[in-house]
């Protein structure tokens, strides 16, 4: 979560959708980079970095952005490097995707979780054969925004719709993941197809494009353990391009023989020190707990619930129950602040009358709430705002929807809420990306007690690396650990 002087996710949508559909003909052949596209690429290009944390710069993306360009110009677009923009985006969400222009982009963890250049170069080399094919103009159905959980969740499910969904997702400030496009089979096919055609021009070995889609499977399943799920929570890479073992194993066939370059004692030392997670710049997720350093704030979330960090907002998602917290323009008025929220929420359509607004004090912050019983067409939920001062011209608040009575699910959250001291926002480090050389004696187990995590480490180290439980460790490799 960023400050609030950034623009809403909201008004870059329509600047972002313009570029998404191509502006030349075509089937399935490739065709040049039209000044149109250039020009449409270049106006959504800083709206999309705004909405993803702003562009990477040093070592990690220079290399990068280097692997990119080299795979971009297989694809037939442009033979020229200097026609593509390969951005790393500074970004803790899995995703990667291209946009007529030739802009291409890639967010940091996603990369963090390959394990070779052949790979970093297939995913990329995937999304410019999705703008090379034309996929866009033949999208399975109209793009959509991934948020966290869509019109706040989806508002407990089926619990909002109609009318009032629509006008809550227009209101709510939900914590944005990335405007995408969600492809059919056979585009995905397709991509696939391209990409290993690319890496094999390029000389890399063709069957990396089937280790990473390994990867970002076993990243899936382990983040619906991690949050006590059966697979509806999924890095945003993988729910819009489908890495099941079918496609796995096609893309393994398509790819024939191991041949060509990995390159990954390169890609290891290009990606070093990469950092992975939340940037504190943006505020950090640890295990239950938010904080926000340059801010200056925190708060905790009840047991069962689980928060993904946005650029606008920090979404808290439970089985029952769903919120996010974020801020808005505040001039010292408190109740005014709260019916903003409200009205913001109701749009043109249903007006929502919150009772009165009460007065309390949290941790020493003025806050205030206020709440509604909304009528939607699928039953009655409970809308919550509950607000904190932090000083003249500063607030944040929760903004909180469940089931009628439901409420009291979050009253130890909005108990939480506090200032952090000036040592523990000193405290709060990013977790980088540390490539290390294993010795005798070394063990996925030992190595995976170095992780800078305090659950499920050893699955997070395997992931990581694409091993196993029993892979053996050889003095001399390289791996990946993840350290403060």
């Amino acid at each position: 979560m960023e400050p609030r002087r950034k623009k809403r996710w909201l008004l870059c949508t329509s600047a972002a959708l313009m570029v998404l559909v191509p502006s030349v003909g075509g089937s399935q052949s490739t065709q040049s980079i039209s000044q149109s596209d250039k020009e449409q690429g270049a106006k959504a290009h800083p709206q999309l970095l705004q909405e993803f944390g702003g562009a990477m710069t040093g070592p990690q993306a220079s290399y990068v952005e280097g692997v990119g360009k080299a795979i971009a110009v297989q694809s037939g677009l442009s033979n020229a490097q200097s026609d593509f923009t390969v951005t790393l985006l500074n970004s803790s969400v899995n995703n990667a995707f291209a946009i007529p222009g030739g802009y291409v982009y890639v967010t940091r963890d996603l990369v963090g979780l390959m394990n070779n250049e052949a790979e970093l170069a297939g995913v990329l080399g995937h999304e410019v054969g999705h703008v090379a094919a034309q996929h866009g103009k033949k999208r399975q159905s109209t793009a959509t925004r991934n948020s966290i959980f869509g019109v706040l969740g989806q508002v407990l499910g089926a619990a909002v719709g109609g009318q009032f969904g629509g006008l809550l997702s227009r209101g709510a400030q939900v914590a944005p993941q990335l405007l995408t496009l969600k492809y059919s089979r056979g585009q995905e096919t397709e991509a696939d197809n391209l990409g290993i055609a690319y890496l094999r021009r390029a000389g890399y070995d063709g069957r990396a494009m089937g280790s990473v889609l390994q990867s970002l499977a076993n990243e899936n399943a382990l983040e619906a353990r991690i949050q006590g799920q059966t697979g509806n929570k999924v890095p945003e890479w993988a729910s819009t391009h489908p890495s099941d073992a079918p496609r796995i194993r096609a893309a393994l066939a398509r790819a024939g023989a191991a041949s060509g370059n990995l390159n990954r004692d390169k890609f290891l030392a290009g990606i070093n020190g990469l950092m992975i997670g939340d940037d504190p710049k943006q505020g950090i997720i640890d295990g239950r707990r938010f904080l926000h350093p340059d801010m200056k704030f925190g708060f905790e979330v009840p047991q069962g619930f689980y928060m993904v960090n946005g650029t606008q907002a920090v979404a808290i998602t439970g089985q029952s129950a769903k919120g996010e917290l974020s801020s808005a323009a505040y001039n010292g008025n408190m109740d005014a602040y709260i019916q903003s929220v409200f009205a913001r929420l109701a749009g043109q359509g249903q007006a929502i009358n919150p009772g009165a607004i009460q007065r309390t004090r949290v941790n020493d912050l003025p806050a205030a709430y206020a709440a509604a019983r909304v009528n939607t067409s699928s039953g009655q939920v409970d809308v919550l705002v509950f607000a904190y001062e932090f000083s003249n011209n500063q607030a944040f608040h929760f903004l909180t929807i469940t089931q009628p009575g439901g409420a009291n699910a979050f009253e130890s959250m909005f108990k939480s809420m506090r200032r952090l001291s000036a040592g523990e926002a000193a405290g709060v480090k990013p977790r980088r990306i540390s490539v290390v050389t294993v010795k005798k004696g070394d063990t996925v187990q030992t190595m995976a007690t170095r992780m800078a995590y305090a659950d499920h480490e050893l699955d997070r180290f395997l992931v990581l690396n694409g091993l196993t439980s029993t892979s053996p460790l050889v003095p001399g490799q390289k791996v990946k650990l993840i350290v403060y």
